[in-house]
């Protein structure tokens, strides 16, 4: 579904924010893209979506070259920018003037999520909070039914129960022939939604694998100890011992912490590789 296959790209020529990256992703999944900030995770996005083009390599998202920003292409995928920018118009309004870009948007279903996300449709849309204005586009994007759908930082501008609810709304949207690709730095607010997660540091992919992945080569879990434990990657006191990711020699059975597997591949990105491309 999306395909790069050794793309570069920098804002200069002197400075690369990728260099021959490779990427395949395919429908059915909810994939997590992480990274510190100035990793580059929205120019990866941008380059997806063609408003940035890389300087070598070739990207596919649908079937579709982005850069050529085809009628076709346009239809079938959604991008969430970091920053948004709304008309002023109401909802109804915004309704009129871009649902007809996307065949298969379903108007009930968008106002079923404007009901659930209490968003008053009547207001214009630069008299609401930021917060407003993200769960409307947010709920337009997931009623366009597009085949790809990509968000960067979707939750900034959420409060806790919003953030609830977007993880409810998203994981129901998902189906064998859709992609959805959320890009954050607020780890814990994809929690028990994506079941595929990447990694991006240094211009390149330090992990990318399923969750089920994850939890057969890791175990995340608290220990009494962790000063001569070889199996530690990462560790935080805890009032119980340590709570810890470490290898999973044992085949215990945990739940990932993705921001403590976030820590764990920050500090140690070559163990990381070892353990997941010793068993690929």
């Amino acid at each position: 579904m999306i395909h790069l296959d050794g793309i570069s790209f920098g804002y200069s020529k002197h400075h690369q924010l990728f260099e021959n990256l490779t990427l395949n992703l395919e429908s059915g999944h909810i994939y997590g893209l992480l990274g510190k900030n100035g990793a580059g995770k929205s120019s990866l996005l941008r380059n997806m979506v063609g408003l940035l083009y890389p300087l070598n390599g070739k990207i596919e998202v649908a079937g579709y070259e982005p850069r050529r920003r085809q009628p076709a292409f346009l239809q079938d995928v959604f991008f969430i920018p970091e920053e948004i920018y709304l008309p002023s118009v109401t909802v109804d309004k915004y309704l009129d003037m871009f649902a007809p870009f996307y065949p298969k948007f379903d108007e009930k279903q968008f106002r079923g999520y404007i009901a659930e996300l209490d968003i008053p449709e009547k207001n214009k849309l630069t008299g609401m909070s930021y917060g407003q204005k993200k769960k409307v586009l947010i709920a337009f994007a997931l009623a366009t039914n597009t085949r790809v759908l990509i968000m960067d930082e979707p939750t900034n501008g959420l409060d806790i129960p919003s953030k609830s609810q977007f993880r409810k709304l998203v994981s129901s949207v998902l189906d064998k022939d859709r992609l959805i690709l959320i890009s954050t730095h607020q780890v814990r607010d994809l929690d028990n939604l994506i079941d595929s997660i990447i990694i991006l540091e240094d211009s390149q992919i330090l992990l990318q694998h399923s969750l089920d992945v994850v939890t057969e080569r890791l175990c995340f879990g608290t220990l009494s100890n962790v000063e001569f434990d070889n199996r530690v990657l990462y560790s935080e006191p805890s009032l119980r011992g340590y709570k810890a990711v470490f290898e999973n020699s044992e085949q215990e059975d945990s739940r990932v912490d993705l921001e403590y597997l976030f820590n764990a591949v920050m500090e140690n990105p070559e163990r990381i590789r070892k353990i997941f491309n010793s068993k690929s």
